[in-house]
């Protein structure tokens, strides 16, 4: 069931909506059960057998969680506590490893060794990457003695609560936890509403009348090459702007539509998506691009490899190694690997650059458009392979972006053209973009790139009303912050990647 289908816009919301605050009015308790047998009836209507995976899962970890609490943490890690969430984490990444990486280790053990095995082909659960994140991040919190409250009910709907499970946020316990618990949240708040519906509106246009309308243009470049075909210079870049300009707002799309629903029942999500095309080099970009996983990779992940603190040259192994296995986390393929790797090779040149350079990142004016502009062109170049369906795919779109096959225009463009500058159109023999108007793609793009550097997202529209949770706070000290040099408050940012 997606946030943009008729049966969850006029059928399964309002009927949960309506069920959640008439319940309020009686039981706070049972308000939230209502909310999260909900939320794995949102989750079941995906696939009805992966509902007793999810059950087992939220059963596990709150018991997991629970007998960490009760064994008093120490920091010694031969303390009991220390070995059940090593445990109980080996579990979640063993089953998340199954049914994400199977196949793909087994398709690979095949090539390499020339055997003729044979594996059943396992269907990824929907969420099963957020759900699993969230509750590795909820044992560690309670191993770290953050978390104070067990209530099963609540936890089971901090789990599935039905905003996140398609496209995040990753959700972090002391954030749901407390306004679970807050009476004011079971009733309705107009305005609280009112802000959730207008959001959960700008982020619907985005998903259906942007993101669906960039993927007209992105995907017979992308189908072509999938098949042989290679793109000329032109078709090259219109699919890899196009697929660029989907998936961010698709992806900017789902996350306003996950606030905007939450707060609808007066929850708030933390920001997960802040404008990361605006960003004027690669850190930053990764302070605003699916802000939540970035904190969770930092914290659980690179901070725990020793981040920075074990000399320059573990530091950039320690992000190489990150941002492998993030891109790994997003797809199990080698052309994901590929993009988390460039995008590693990206972070150790910029954070090499500001050592080099005595650089705290800052810019204005024309450097900041500079900026800009290579950040984009760098991070549209590292969308190919995380869109192509394999490597070949990936290289000949490459090729066609360096105008190794040509660089023809369309033949309604070469026509309009005075005979010097004008080339041999060869569309006819690579993808359907015959059958599309090149006054529409030269239109769409263009005007596609001036909503994402031109306007403000939802967010900045809405900040009089604290749209996200702890939304305010985070922007008042990157204010206090900027152009300053001394970075203190800068590391108190959530998404940082120095500490």
């Amino acid at each position: 069931m997606l946030f943009n289908s008729y049966i969850f816009i006029f059928g399964f919301l309002p009927v949960v909506l309506i069920g959640f605050y008439q319940i309020g009015r009686h039981s706070h308790a049972m308000a939230a059960l209502w909310l999260a047998a909900s939320s794995v009836f949102f989750y079941g209507w995906w696939d009805l057998r992966y509902v007793a995976l999810l059950l087992v899962s939220i059963v596990f970890n709150y018991s997991a969680g629970y007998l960490i609490s009760r064994k008093h943490p120490a920091s010694s890690t031969q303390h009991p506590a220390h070995h059940l969430l090593i445990a109980a984490i080996a579990v979640n990444l063993c089953l998340l490893g199954y049914f994400k990486y199977a196949n793909f280790f087994v398709n690979n053990l095949t090539a390499l060794t020339g055997s003729a095995w044979t594996f059943a082909q396992v269907i990824l659960p929907l969420g099963i990457s957020f759900f699993t994140f969230t509750q590795i991040a909820f044992l560690v919190d309670t191993y770290q003695g953050k978390v104070k409250e067990f209530n099963f009910v609540h936890y089971a709907l901090f789990v599935t609560y039905f905003p996140h499970l398609i496209a995040g946020p990753v959700l972090h316990h002391k954030q749901m936890m407390p306004q679970f618990q807050h009476p004011d949240t079971y009733r309705i708040n107009l305005e609280s509403f009112n802000v959730g519906l207008t959001i959960f509106i700008i982020g619907l246009a985005k998903k259906v009348l942007l993101a669906d309308q960039f993927a007209l243009y992105a995907n017979p470049v992308f189908n072509a090459v999938a098949l042989g075909g290679e793109p000329t210079l032109f078709e090259a870049w219109v699919g890899a702007l196009a697929y660029a300009l989907q998936l961010y707002f698709d992806f900017s799309g789902y996350s306003d539509m996950a606030i905007g629903l939450s707060r609808m029942f007066n929850v708030k999500l933390p920001l997960n998506f802040d404008s990361p095309y605006k960003a004027p080099n690669i850190i930053e970009f990764w302070r605003r691009w699916h802000m939540t996983l970035s904190t969770f990779l930092r914290d659980y992940l690179y901070v725990p490899l020793g981040g920075s603190r074990k000399g320059v040259p573990r530091r950039y192994a320690n992000l190489m190694l990150t941002m492998l296995l993030g891109g790994l986390w997003h797809g199990a393929g080698w052309t994901f690997v590929l993009w988390g790797g460039l995008h590693g090779v990206y972070l150790v040149i910029n954070h090499g650059w500001r050592k080099l350079t005595g650089s705290d990142g800052s810019a204005t004016g024309w450097r900041a458009v500079a900026g800009i502009g290579l950040t984009f062109v760098v991070v549209v170049v590292a969308w190919v392979p995380f869109r192509a369906p394999d490597m070949a795919a990936a290289l000949r779109m490459w090729g066609g972006m360096v105008g190794a096959n040509g660089v023809s225009l369309p033949q309604g463009l070469a026509s309009r053209l005075p005979e010097f500058f004008s080339m041999r159109a060869v569309f006819e023999g690579l993808t359907p973009l015959t059958a599309l108007a090149t006054r529409d793609v030269l239109l769409a793009i263009p005007l596609g790139l001036a909503v994402v550097w031109g306007l403000p997202n939802a967010q900045q529209w809405m900040s009089r009303y604290d749209p996200a949770w702890k939304h305010r706070l985070l922007f008042g000290i990157h204010r206090q912050c900027k152009g300053r040099k001394d970075t203190h408050w800068r590391h108190q940012l959530q998404n940082h990647w120095c500490r």
